[in-house]
Formats: structure tokens, sequence, C-alpha cells
């Protein structure tokens, strides 16, 4: 049987350490009798990309990022239309595309995946001149991503200090949004341009949306009263933050946002400052990704009401 040719591409400063313990788990788990390997480190920022592109001139039939979301979007930007499968080896902080996958925070089981190689073809979306995988946000998102990529701690505790720490002071903006061509003006905390459902750490964002349905989920959030804040963010553990009265979530194939200032965007964790227009498009099944055989979460519908049949909190009617 003819082996595969795999290319571990490998962030040696992602997340929280994890990716130090790649070699050996790499070397104990992967079936050779399916795969011969090469193991590349990225040397500086956006290297996964050039590392990546070249693999799909050289015949090389899987490209397997070691990384967190930022690192995994570096290896899509190398492979986006090509042939080449890409696998995932979650080593970041949030993990969010490997969550919404699935795919197993344990760098063991997830090369296990890699054996079993189930793949599915899913899409991405292009921003302007950039491609991502999972998810993109402006406004105060892209603020707690700026900061939390400058933190020498990483982590969920960090990235929630950051967000206690700013929440109270930052300043909704008004966006003009362009939505499939119908026009509407929106004052947000933060806007989110979501392919998969969270943003990592396991917070869902956008609980109805598919990597594969050929839309964007355009979520839009305004500020919540520091009263209703252990309430939304419940709703948002919970994997129902669309059920709040202060979310507004849209499908879309293309979208146009539009500030007075220059955008400061937060794509899959990695923070860029772009034009102050920004325009989203679909680039629909243009990625082959392996996934777990089982790799669809169900969503659970908590209950919401008191004994007194009503609401324990405002939330959306359906």
């Amino acid at each position: 049987m003819k082996k595969n040719n795999i290319l571990f591409i490998i962030n040696p400063i992602s997340g929280i350490g994890k990716q130090k313990l790649a070699e050996k788990a790499i070397e104990k788990v992967l079936d050779k009798n399916k795969y011969d390997y090469k193991i590349a480190y990225t040397e500086y920022a956006h290297h996964g990309t050039l590392l990546s592109l070249q693999a799909s001139i050289q015949n090389v039939d899987i490209v397997v990022a070691v990384g967190g979301d930022g690192s995994i979007n570096d290896c899509v930007r190398g492979l986006i239309g090509t042939n080449v499968t890409l696998g995932i080896i979650p080593a970041g902080s949030g993990n969010g595309l490997a969550r919404t996958l699935n795919i197993p925070l344990n760098m063991e089981a997830a090369i296990e995946v890699l054996n079993k190689r189930q793949t599915k073809v899913i899409d991405t979306i292009k921003v302007n001149n950039k491609i991502y995988a999972s998810i993109a946000g402006i406004g105060f998102d892209a603020l707690i991503a700026h900061e939390f990529r400058k933190a020498k701690v990483r982590g969920f505790n960090k990235y929630l200090s950051l967000i206690l720490q700013h929440y109270p002071f930052y300043e909704p903006q008004t966006y003009k949004i362009e939505i499939d061509n119908q026009k509407i003006e929106e004052e947000a905390l933060f806007i989110s341009f979501a392919n998969s459902n969270q943003f990592g750490f396991d917070t869902i964002i956008a609980p109805t949306a598919k990597v594969d349905d050929g839309y964007i989920q355009v979520c839009i959030v305004k500020k919540v009263p520091i009263v209703m804040l252990p309430f939304t963010v419940q709703l948002l553990l919970l994997k129902n933050i669309d059920k709040s009265i202060y979310v507004k979530i849209l499908k879309a194939k293309e979208v146009i946002v539009k500030n007075n200032t220059s955008l400061l965007i937060n794509l899959d964790g990695e923070s860029v400052e772009m034009e102050q227009e920004l325009k989203f498009s679909v680039n629909p099944q243009s990625l082959n990704i392996i996934i777990p055989k089982n790799n669809v979460k169900e969503r659970k519908e908590p209950s919401w009401y008191s004994i007194f049949n009503q609401p324990l909190f405002p939330i959306r009617n359906q």
C-alpha cells in the first residue's frame, strides 16, 4: 500500500506549551504503515503559510498544523483551493476551530484522528485580502485579542481578566453594515463574523453556525448592562447566546462593514489593523480537513423558567 506524505508544521511558541510534546507523541502514535512524515518548525510570523504552500507544490498529501487558531490559519492560507488536506493537533490557548470540529485536545488522541483520516470539505472566509477559517471580530473582541496577543501569560484566566479590565470603560461604536445588499446601522460592543461557532475555550458566539453551509453568521452584540452580565455570560457558556436580547445574529454570503476609523480586526486570534471598509465573502467548499468520525455536538436546550413560569432573566422570544 502506498504511504501518504505528512508534513507537521509546529509553532514552537504557540499557546500554553503543549507543542513541546509533539515530536514524541507523533513518533509514538502515528501509524507508520500509512504515513511517511516530516516535521518543520515555524521561524517567524506567518512562516506556516509559506511552508504549507511549498508542501502543496512538493506533493505532500497532508499538512498538519500543531498550534492554536492563528497557526492553523497560517496553514489554511497556504492550502486553500489545493488538493492537500489539513490536519489539526490543537496546541493553542482557545483552540476554537478544533473544538468546533470536535477534534480532541489531547495530543495523542488528535493523532489517532489523523490515523483514521476521515475528511470533510469546509468553507473559508475572505475579508479584504485576508483568509480565515474560523471567526473574525471587530470592536471589543478585537481589542481583547490585541491585548491577549501581547500578554506573556496565556490561557482562559488571562483572557477573562482582560475582559473584566477593559469592559467597564469600552464605548460601543456605530457601524454601517451591508448584508447581502441590505443596509443597516448598528451600535455594537462587537461584531463577529463566524464560520465556526466559537471564539475558543468553548465560548459559543454563533450556536447555529456550520463550517460547510456556505454562510457567514454575523453576530451583533450590544453592550450589556453590568447588572445583567452574569446572566448573559451564563447564556454564552450554555451555548445559547442567541437567546439574549442583546444579541442579533444574521446569515449572509457577503457583508460590508464601514466605520469612521481604521478597524482593528481579530482574525482567529491574530490582531490586524485594516481599512475603514471591510468586505467579507464566503469561499465555499475550499478546504479539505481531517475530522473525527463523530464530529457533531448536540445543542442542549436548558429551561429558562422559574417555578412561577416566568423567565429567570430576559431572553429573546423565538
